[in-house]
């Protein structure tokens, strides 16, 4: 099932029962993974809640909504644990359905913060905050495919280059 803007907007606007909180852990990628530098990202704001919106017959998520407010400062630990950073507002809300096959297919509307792989997508290799209106489907093997209708692309490794 595909979800259009609107109705990602609706859901994520929902208040009532079945929002849980769902924390962001910090992370860290080596030069040459995203950045050309070695990268930590940290949660210094993380407000984000799920609401699984359905289950597979055997009981797993086959689709979740997330909405809140969700800043993650990216460091270059490449200069040292106090290199030049930049916080990345990634309070985007989103709908996701899970494939069978391990693959997945995001609705997304505002920024959120994502990785591309080198050939791993249809963005070059790096951390973009992406904004608008936007799907992002990933394959089982990690490969992204963005389609931007309305929007930005920020490349967040030259904030911290």
């Amino acid at each position: 099932m595909h979800v259009t803007a609107a109705a990602l907007l609706t859901l994520s606007a929902a208040t009532g029962g079945g929002w849980v909180p769902a924390p962001s852990a910090p992370w860290d990628v080596a030069a040459g993974a995203r950045c050309d530098v070695a990268v930590h990202g940290e949660p210094v704001v993380d407000e984000v809640v799920r609401r699984v919106v359905s289950t597979n017959p055997d009981g797993s998520v086959k689709s979740e909504a997330y909405k809140g407010d969700l800043v993650i400062r990216l460091t270059n630990t490449t200069e040292g644990p106090d290199g030049p950073s930049y916080d990345a507002d990634a309070s985007g809300r989103a709908y996701i359905t899970y494939g069978d096959d391990g693959s997945q297919h995001w609705t997304v509307a505002g920024p959120v913060l994502v990785g591309f792989a080198e050939n791993g997508g249809t963005l070059p290799r790096g951390l973009y905050l992406i904004d608008g209106l936007y799907t992002l489907d990933i394959t089982a093997t990690g490969h992204k495919t963005l389609k931007l209708y309305q929007g930005s692309i920020d490349d967040l490794c030259n904030r911290i280059d």
